[in-house]
């Protein structure tokens, strides 16, 4: 009897443990988030062409990230269509439906992203005739308070007469299955939408504005400071007198004279906002944005603006053919109001030669922003161009306080030589960042402007000149406060090079991070004499570690804890943590003293060893560094999401007990959860 009760007691037992264990891995995997769903379908348009159509079904308040954000934020969507062997071609880019825009902060780009829906689809051409499947694989982004990178599979059979639905899941592709309905597209539009949200993860406050309508402002601002520089070169500013002059004279009545000025102001704006829309229809907005995080076409536009530079320093004159301008004027002898726009056309052409670089300039920096920025730029500039012939129009006596034209003109067109100069390394500086050359790092970069702005200022200041400079007699007191200006920038900028942050244009040189000197020379460097091997410099100057193995092994040489920091390269809320948390007094020093720091980027996209490379029992391949910490931290972790932060003893045991991991915190937490975790590492 009592060996039945005790079988029977040691069943239930089992029973009971096998309960409790099923119940811990579904607690587990419930940490698992996955806030996007995709569903497939195929689609035949003719006896070669299928159209294959990717749905994502999104959670409220997470965000995918559209193929078109730009380089240097989150992390765009990827297509990689598994056709080695070439039995079909894509036909264009896949095209989205209507996604949202926002500037970020932190990345300092419009990142552009899908919520609730999103709809992708791509054109192939067969060219095999037996081709059965097309293989799909397709990485993204999302993101709320925390990034999840996902990795989605799909697999598409060929259809004879019906259509093939599918709904893909990362393991099992598989349950596709045929169907003989029609697939009708979704409208498919891939304009950005514009609209009013937030930063993503965070609630909006009244004071955020539109992250577009700010970004278009900044341009039309730029873009009004152009056309006033322009007004003040020697091909526009005696046109200003000599053209008021006419109308008040030539109308007959003032009334009329004012009335021909303004519209001839007005088709001045007309032309130019007319050049910024052919380049928006040419192009294509999207096209714009696609070219603008191009290499190639970086490298094309940091050509074109020191060609634009070396032109406004004298070198020679680009000017438009002389038959246009021939032609115009015919038109413009003639009376009417035609005559009018012909004579503003007639203005846009003979002064080409000052006003093209500049438009040029602003056609290829609205360009990198892409949407209806050209048509913004060109109207700002336009505007500034047009304003005085109106002005002057209605108070005619103001001519009387305009300066005379004179050598200080070819200086005003030096000077945005200079400025063209410096700007176009930028774009040569996205390009080698793209690329990751580090040919252009932050110290060279920084030089390299310290020799612009250096010479500039020694040009103001008398110290040079050039071919179409006149004698100078003596410096005016407007030239000498100017070269005072330009040579204080200069001073500004030299400590850069040692490792300073220069706030006051941060938005140009490469980062920190991007340099020679990570650290700096002095200051801190000399806190860290030498790295410890395998470690680099992170954020705040901290010692960091990318490689599980080193730092597990450094810290148990040191004796001291580690913090796992799950992170990524375009993951934005990382980057606030950093920022804002870790640079905080009460956690730097514990960051910096008390713990082994492991950054893992589970978005590194470099090739593991083939000897490392492998597949999980769910099918999933792991090829990259990413795809390495990624498959780690869900195995590990039980969890997706980045950022992440776990600390660890010596074993690999989490300190932390209560809440074994943390992510998009407050510095008050996080500080109380590092300060537990060290607590039970000292017991």
């Amino acid at each position: 009897m009592k060996q039945q009760m005790s079988e029977s007691r040691q069943k239930w037992n089992n029973i009971l443990f096998t309960i409790l264990t099923f119940l811990t891995f579904i607690t587990a995997h419930a940490q698992l988030l996955e806030p996007v769903k995709w569903t497939s379908k195929i689609e035949k348009k003719s006896a070669t062409n299928y159209i294959l159509h990717f749905d994502a079904t999104i959670e409220k308040d997470w965000h995918v990230y559209s193929q078109f954000t730009p380089d240097g934020g989150p992390l765009p969507m990827e297509f990689d269509f598994k056709n080695s062997k070439g039995n079909y071609k894509l036909v264009g880019k896949a095209v989205e439906s209507k996604y949202k825009s926002q500037y970020n902060e932190v990345f300092e780009v419009n990142e552009y992203y899908f919520d609730l829906k999103a709809h992708i689809q791509q054109e192939i051409s067969v060219i095999n005739p037996n081709l059965k499947t097309v293989e799909v694989v397709l990485d993204y982004q999302v993101c709320k308070t925390s990034c999840i990178n996902g990795n989605e599979k799909f697999t598409f059979a060929i259809p004879a007469q019906a259509q093939t639905e599918a709904v893909a899941t990362p393991a099992t592709p598989e349950t596709i299955t045929d169907t003989a309905q029609t697939a009708v597209a979704p409208e498919v539009k891939p304009q950005p939408e514009i609209t009013t949200t937030s930063t993503i993860g965070e609630p909006k406050t009244p004071e955020q504005k539109p992250a577009e309508s700010k970004g278009l402002l900044t341009i039309f601002f730029l873009a009004f400071l152009g056309g006033f520089a322009a007004l003040l070169t020697p091909c526009v500013f005696p046109m200003i007198p000599l053209t008021v002059s006419f109308f008040t004279k030539q109308s007959g009545t003032r009334s009329k004279g004012i009335a021909n000025a303004l519209f001839y102001a007005f088709s001045i704006i007309f032309i130019y906002v007319a050049l910024g829309l052919a380049v928006t229809g040419i192009f294509g907005a999207e096209a714009l944005n696609q070219l603008s995080t191009s290499v190639i076409f970086n490298i094309v536009f940091f050509v074109i603006l020191v060609f634009f530079a070396i032109s406004f320093l004298g070198a020679f004159e680009i000017v438009l053919p002389q038959s246009w301008a021939n032609k115009v004027d015919q038109q413009a002898g003639k009376s009417g109001l035609i005559a009018i726009f012909f004579m503003a056309l007639a203005l846009a052409i003979v002064s080409f030669s000052c006003t093209g670089p500049i438009v040029g300039t602003l056609l290829v920096e609205s360009a990198s922003k892409g949407g209806i920025a050209p048509i913004v730029g060109m109207l700002g500039f336009s505007s500034a161009i047009a304003l005085p012939f109106m002005l002057f129009a209605l108070f005619p006596s103001w001519l009387n306080s305009l300066p005379k034209s004179g050598g200080w003109m070819n200086t005003v067109k030096v000077c945005l030589g200079f400025l063209e100069l410096a700007l176009a390394f930028k774009f040569l500086s996205n390009a080698d960042l793209v690329l990751q050359l580090h040919l252009l790092e932050r110290e060279v970069f920084i030089a390299i402007w310290i020799a612009i702005f250096g010479t500039w200022a020694m040009y103001l200041l008398g110290k040079i000149t050039l071919a179409h400079d006149g004698p100078l007699g003596y410096i005016s007191t407007g030239r000498l406060l100017m070269g005072v200006l330009v040579l204080t920038f200069t001073i500004y900028l030299i400590p850069g090079i040692w490792g300073a942050p220069l706030k006051l244009i941060s938005a140009f040189p490469p980062p920190m991070e991007y340099s020679e000197s990570p650290l700096g020379l002095g200051g801190e460097t000399a806190a860290i004499a030498e790295l410890p091997e395998g470690a680099k410099s992170g954020p705040h100057s901290l010692v960091v570690f990318d490689d599980y193995e080193k730092g597990l092994a450094y810290a148990k040489s040191v004796n001291k804890p580690i913090m796992l920091d799950f992170t990524g390269f375009a993951c934005v809320n990382c980057r606030k943590m950093e920022n804002n948390v870790w640079s905080n007094a009460a956690i730097l020093p514990i960051l910096r003293d008390e713990v082994v720091l492991i950054s893992l980027y589970v978005d590194d996209k470099r090739l593991l060893p083939e000897s490392e490379q492998t597949v999980t029992k769910d099918g999933d391949e792991i090829e990259t560094i990413g795809d390495k910490w990624t498959e780690f931290m869900i195995s590990k972790y039980q969890t997706n999401t980045q950022p992440l932060y776990v600390l660890i003893d010596l074993e690999g045991n989490n300190l932390n007990t209560v809440k074994p991991t943390i992510s998009y915190v407050s510095v008050s937490e996080y500080e109380s959860w590092l300060k537990q975790g060290l607590a039970n590492f000292k017991k």
